[in-house]
C-alpha cells in the first residue's frame, strides 16, 4: 500500500488543514489594523500624539487577540467586523439618546454628555 493513498488519519496533511494565519499577508493584518484606528478615532476621544499612540496600541492589541483566538480566516474577519459595527451602532445610540435628551432639557442642561463619556469609555475597555 502506498503511503499517499492514507486519506483518514494519514502522517501527509492534506491542502486544507494547514494554518489559515500564513496565508494571510502581514500587510492585510496592517489594512485590518487602520480600519480598526479609523473606527475608533471616530468613537474614542483621544488628544494629541500621545492620544493617538495609544489608539494604535489599542488597535494593534485587538487585532492580535482576535488573529490568535481566531479558526479561520472568516472566523477573524467577522469578529473584527462585529465590534466594529457594535461600536458604531453604541455611537449612534448614545448620539440619539443625547439629542432627546438635550432635546428634553433643553432650559437645564443643553450639554450633557455624561452618558456618551461612559459608553466611549465602555468600549475602550471591550477591545482592550
Amino acid at each position: 500500500m502506498d503511503d499517499d493513498t492514507n486519506m483518514a488519519g494519514g502522517d501527509k496533511p492534506t491542502m486544507d488543514t494547514g494554518d489559515w494565519r500564513a496565508q494571510l499577508q502581514p500587510d492585510s493584518r496592517q489594512r485590518i489594523v487602520n480600519k480598526i484606528m479609523d473606527t475608533l478615532k471616530r468613537h474614542l476621544p483621544f488628544s494629541g500624539e500621545e492620544g493617538l499612540q495609544e489608539l494604535k496600541k489599542i488597535a494593534a492589541r485587538f487585532e492580535e487577540k482576535t488573529y490568535t483566538s481566531s479558526t479561520s480566516q472568516p472566523d477573524y474577519l467577522r469578529k473584527i467586523s462585529l465590534k466594529m459595527m457594535t461600536m458604531e451602532n453604541k455611537s449612534q445610540n448614545t448620539t440619539a439618546n443625547s439629542l432627546l435628551s438635550s432635546s428634553a432639557n433643553n432650559s437645564e442642561n443643553p450639554t450633557d454628555s455624561g452618558a456618551e463619556d461612559v459608553d466611549r469609555r465602555e468600549n475602550t475597555k471591550e477591545l482592550a
